[in-house]
């Protein structure tokens, strides 16, 4: 189901910024403890606000999905396995999100902050494949 150019220009602005603060994030905290940790741990924190404010929006966009793009690809039999996939991994980042913002214990901070990272660094193969897959069914 084609998304008209706005929204998916929109989607990949705010997907592109989710995953560069996001992966910027990973340097400057890994950064953060050696010299000029300050600086690290400010543009840590930065890249936070940046990353929790997308992804703010990015449930906005989700749920506009839903209407625009999933029920109608769904009620088409189009891109159903990869649609499921994406629908999944992106409700995992999201609840790993709330889990990493409000857990109190560390042990259950820490996985949830393992298994955020690995799904969020491997979400631009996976829509890649999504996009793919949608261009080759596309009816001609």
């Amino acid at each position: 189901m084609r998304l008209s150019p706005s929204l998916l220009g929109a989607i990949y602005a705010l997907f592109t910024t989710l995953f560069a603060s996001g992966a910027v994030w990973l340097v400057a905290d890994a950064l953060k403890d050696g010299d000029g940790g300050e600086v690290w741990q400010a543009v840590a924190a930065n890249l936070l606000m940046i990353h929790g404010g997308a992804s703010m929006a990015a449930l906005l966009i989700l749920g506009a999905l839903y209407p625009l793009h999933m029920r109608l690809g769904w009620r088409a039999n189009r891109n159903r396995t990869s649609g499921s996939l994406m629908v999944t991994i992106n409700g995992l980042l999201i609840v790993t999100a709330f889990g990493l913002y409000y857990s109190g214990a560390d042990i259950l901070r820490a996985w949830t902050g393992y298994v955020h990272i690995a799904v969020g660094l491997a979400l631009p193969v996976l829509a890649g494949f999504h996009i793919l897959l949608g261009r080759r069914s596309r009816p001609m």
